[in-house]
C-alpha cells in the first residue's frame, strides 16, 4: 500500500474514532470538476468490529462508517454512518448549538459561513447549508447537509459543489431590472403543452424558460440546461442525413461505469481522460459512429436527428441527439449515444421514447385563443429576476448574473394565471 494513503487511512481512523471498526473496503475514485480539474478521492467502508465482511460489496451492516476524502486537499467530502447508526467515539457536537457545527463545518471545509455558504433549513435532525458567494446564490448549486443522532455523534456530513476562491469570482454590484432586458423576457416567453395526469390531455401554457442574463452591458445569456449539467459541452447542431441504411443490426453492451483506478494514478494527479477537449478529428469520427448507428437502429430516420452536443464522461464520449422537428411539448424526444473513445464505436444507446409513451393516450392540447402579447400582459408583474453568481465555462470565472425565472404561466386556451407547479 502507498505510504500516504496508508498514513491517510490511519488519520482517519483516528480523526472519526474508529477503534471500534475494521477497514473493510478501500477504493479510489477520479473525477472531474467544472473547473476541468483532475480530483481523487479515496473511499473508505469501516464495518464495525461486531460485522463480518460480506462478499456483497453492495450491501453494509448497519452501523458502516463510509468515508470519502479528497486526497490533494485531504479534505472530507462525505461520511455516513449506515442506518443512522455510530459506534464511533470521534466527532461529537452539541446537537443544539448549531454555532459550534457551523465552526466545525469551517474548519473542515476551509470555508467561511456568510461568505461562502449560509444556513438553508433544518428537516427533522439534519441541518441544511447552502452555497453562497458573499450571501448571493451560486449556480451550478452547492450544499452541505449534516446530521447527528440523539447523542450528539456526527451520522452524516456531505459538502457538494465548489465554493470558489476569490480570484474565480468577477466582483459587482447587481443592478439588473427587468426594464433592462425586456427583449430578453419576451424571447424566453415559449408557448409549452404540458401534460396533465389530472385531465389526460396537454395544456398549452404560456411560460419563462428560465435562463441566467450577464449583469453588464451587453446583457448576453447563459443556458440554464448547460449550467445544471455542470460540465462543458461541445456544440455540433448537424443534421444526420443517408441514403442507405445498414442491414447489420446493432448489438449493444453493456457499459462498465466503474473506472479502475490505480495508487500510481491518484499520487502522481494524473489528468483524466474526461478533461481533455474533443478535438476536431474526434468530432468527425463520432459523427460518422452516431450516423452509422442510426443506419442501423434508426434506418427510417434519415433527417430527423440533429446531433446538439458532445462531451466526455467516465472515459466515455456522450453524443446528444435531439429530434429535428420540434413540437410544443414540454418533453422531447432525446437520444444519448455512448461512444468508445480510442476506438469510436458506438456500445450502447438510451431512447427517452419510452418515457414519452405514457402520454401518448393523452388528448391534444385545446386550440389556443391568446397571443404571446397578452400573455405577456398577463404575467408582467409576476417575473422574478434574482441575483445569481454563475460558473462562466468561457470565460471560467463566476460571474455576476440575473436569473429570470417565473412560478406562473398562462393558459393559452383560456387566458387565466396558473401557477406551473399545479399543473
Amino acid at each position: 500500500m502507498d505510504t500516504r494513503i496508508k498514513e491517510l487511512i490511519d488519520s482517519t481512523k483516528l480523526k472519526f474514532g474508529l477503534d471500534n471498526y475494521y477497514l473493510a473496503r478501500q477504493s479510489l475514485k477520479r473525477n472531474v470538476n467544472i473547473f476541468n480539474e483532475t480530483t481523487y478521492t479515496l473511499n473508505m467502508e469501516w464495518f464495525p468490529n461486531h460485522e463480518k465482511q460480506t462478499e456483497d460489496e453492495d450491501s453494509n451492516p448497519e452501523g458502516t462508517a463510509v468515508i470519502d476524502i479528497e486526497l490533494n486537499s485531504l479534505m472530507i467530502e462525505s461520511v455516513i454512518f449506515v442506518g443512522g447508526k455510530s459506534f464511533a467515539n470521534g466527532i461529537k457536537f452539541n446537537k443544539y448549538d448549531r454555532e459550534e457545527i457551523i465552526k466545525w463545518i469551517e474548519q473542515e471545509a476551509r470555508i467561511t459561513y456568510g461568505k461562502q455558504f449560509e444556513f438553508h433549513k433544518e428537516v427533522e435532525d439534519e441541518l441544511y447549508f447552502k452555497e453562497c458567494i458573499d450571501g448571493v446564490a451560486v449556480s451550478p448549486y452547492g450544499f452541505i447537509e449534516i446530521r447527528s443522532d440523539q447523542e450528539g455523534r456526527l451520522t452524516l456530513f456531505a459538502i457538494h459543489g465548489q465554493f470558489p476562491a476569490k480570484e474565480m469570482i468577477k466582483g459587482d454590484v447587481f443592478s439588473l431590472t427587468l426594464g433592462d432586458v425586456t427583449p430578453i423576457v419576451k424571447e424566453q416567453l415559449k408557448l409549452i403543452e404540458v401534460p396533465s395526469h389530472e385531465h389526460q390531455r396537454f395544456i398549452p401554457v404560456y411560460g419563462i424558460e428560465e435562463i441566467y442574463i450577464t449583469n453588464d452591458n451587453q446583457a448576453s445569456t447563459i443556458p440554464f440546461e448547460f449550467i445544471v449539467n455542470a460540465r462543458s459541452y461541445l456544440k455540433v447542431n448537424e443534421s444526420l442525413y443517408w441514403d442507405n441504411p445498414l442491414d447489420k443490426p446493432f448489438d449493444g453492451l453493456k457499459i462498465n461505469w466503474t473506472e479502475e483506478v490505480t495508487a500510481a494514478q491518484a499520487i502522481s494527479n494524473e489528468r483524466s481522460p474526461d478533461s481533455f477537449p474533443i478535438t476536431e478529428q474526434e468530432q468527425e469520427k463520432c459523427i460518422i459512429a452516431v450516423n452509422d448507428f442510426l443506419r442501423r437502429e434508426y434506418a427510417d430516420d434519415s433527417g430527423k436527428w440533429k446531433l446538439k452536443t458532445l462531451h466526455r464522461d467516465k472515459g466515455y464520449i456522450h453524443a446528444t441527439l435531439r429530434a429535428a422537428h420540434q413540437n410544443n411539448h414540454i418533453f422531447q424526444r432525446k437520444i444519448t449515444i455512448i461512444i468508445d473513445a480510442k476506438r469510436f464505436k458506438v456500445l450502447n444507446y438510451i431512447d427517452n421514447k419510452p418515457m414519452l409513451a405514457m402520454f401518448e393516450e393523452f388528448e391534444e392540447a385545446e386550440k389556443v385563443t391568446i397571443v404571446k402579447e397578452d400573455a405577456y400582459e398577463k404575467i408582467q408583474h409576476l417575473l422574478e429576476l434574482k441575483p445569481y453568481y454563475v460558473y462562466d465555462f468561457e470565460q471560467k470565472q463566476y460571474v455576476l448574473c440575473g436569473k429570470l425565472d417565473c412560478q406562473y404561466g398562462v393558459d393559452a386556451a383560456n387566458g387565466k394565471v396558473v401557477r406551473l407547479g399545479d399543473l
